[in-house]
């Protein structure tokens, strides 16, 4: 089937799926988002070295912790500053972009990188709903309607509107008629529930779910993906990715000590009060009532964390309970140095360097 290739990642090490990398280009406390999108690049460049089969970033919005808010462009400067790693969205917010300038956007990625370039879409507004508004214009959008929605996109990017549809006479440049030639970037569906997972199955598209961030939902959305899927000309059999939220350090200790700041920071989100990602100081002094304790308890339930060794056996626990076919770890740290020590140290668990 065309596309496969673009799609399904080859294990590296001792790995027994293709490992990647979710990036939110977060922004740490004392420190400006530019610097995070630098850290990013840095990410991305030694994520290639050390064996990771791709490095996605996430649409979010009105956040101060997270420098992520256009997917397009940051994907343009990482994908300039590496040679060979795939660089996508995980992903970009349909609902908040009419779908020809997102042809557009990816048909003009692919053409600069070509073949390695993906195109992970998700339905949320990745923000609160006074900021999707203002973003889209309207609060009458229906998230229900991304499956027309999807479609429209598939027709701008392949030049394939069918004769008498009102949109059949426009082009996406670059893209539309040309990527029968040239090709373009796999679409791949995300979700947190079922409603994308079935969408995905129907379609026959590649399928990524947030377990990092809705870990109950996991092996019921993947079991209705694969039940639902039928072969496309993109895929013959379902490929299921799932985020995973990791965290390795030299030892158990440091590792808890790291994971910290980000339940603190999905705590504050919780409450409305989104920020900087908190340092580990300030989230092991924070003084957490007995409901907010219950919920760090429950969060950190839900991240790898622990040395190197200990974390290559939660990914591998997690790997053979779901079945996924890839692995995508997002690392919720304050400051690169201990991100990239993270998944230097899940690279090397896996001897893939």
């Amino acid at each position: 089937m065309s596309g496969e290739d673009e799609i399904r990642g080859v294990p590296r090490g001792a790995a027994g799926v293709p490992l990647s990398i979710l990036e939110l280009a977060t922004v740490g406390e004392g420190q400006t988002a530019a610097e995070s999108l630098r850290d990013a690049t840095e990410l991305a460049r030694r994520a290639e070295e050390w064996g990771y089969h791709r490095i996605w970033v996430a649409e979010h919005h009105g956040m101060p912790g997270v420098a992520s808010s256009s997917p397009a462009v940051l994907i343009a400067h990482l994908a300039a500053a590496t040679r060979t790693i795939r660089i996508g969205s995980g992903g970009v917010m349909l609902p908040n972009h009419a779908p020809l300038v997102i042809a557009e956007q990816f048909g003009t990625l692919h053409a600069l990188h070509p073949g390695r370039i993906d195109l992970g879409l998700g339905r949320a507004p990745g923000t609160d709903m006074a900021t999707a508004n203002a973003l889209r214009r309207s609060a009458e959008v229906d998230p229900d309607d991304f499956p027309r929605q999807v479609a429209e996109l598939t027709g701008f990017l392949d030049g394939s509107f069918p004769s008498g549809h009102p949109y059949e006479r426009i082009r996406a440049v670059p893209g539309g008629p040309d990527s029968a030639a040239t090709g373009r970037p796999p679409i791949w569906l995300l979700g947190s529930s079922g409603f994308s997972a079935r969408l995905a199955g129907l379609l026959g598209l590649p399928f990524a779910f947030a377990h990092h961030f809705s870990a109950a939902n996991t092996e019921p959305a993947l079991d209705l993906y694969r039940s639902s899927f039928r072969p496309s000309e993109v895929l013959d059999r379902p490929y299921a990715l799932i985020g995973v939220a990791a965290v390795a350090a030299d030892t158990e200790e440091e590792a808890l000590r790291q994971v910290m700041p980000g339940a603190l920071s999905w705590l504050r989100m919780r409450h409305g009060r989104p920020g900087r990602m908190p340092t580990p100081e300030e989230a092991l002094a924070y003084p957490y009532t007995p409901i907010e304790r219950d919920f760090v308890r429950d969060r950190l339930s839900t991240v790898v964390h622990g040395d190197a060794e200990t974390v290559r056996a939660g990914l591998e626990e997690l790997r053979k309970r779901t079945g996924a076919d890839e692995l995508m770890i997002t690392t919720m740290v304050h400051g690169a140095p201990a991100r990239l020590r993270s998944h230097e140290l899940v690279a090397r668990a896996y001897g893939m360097i």
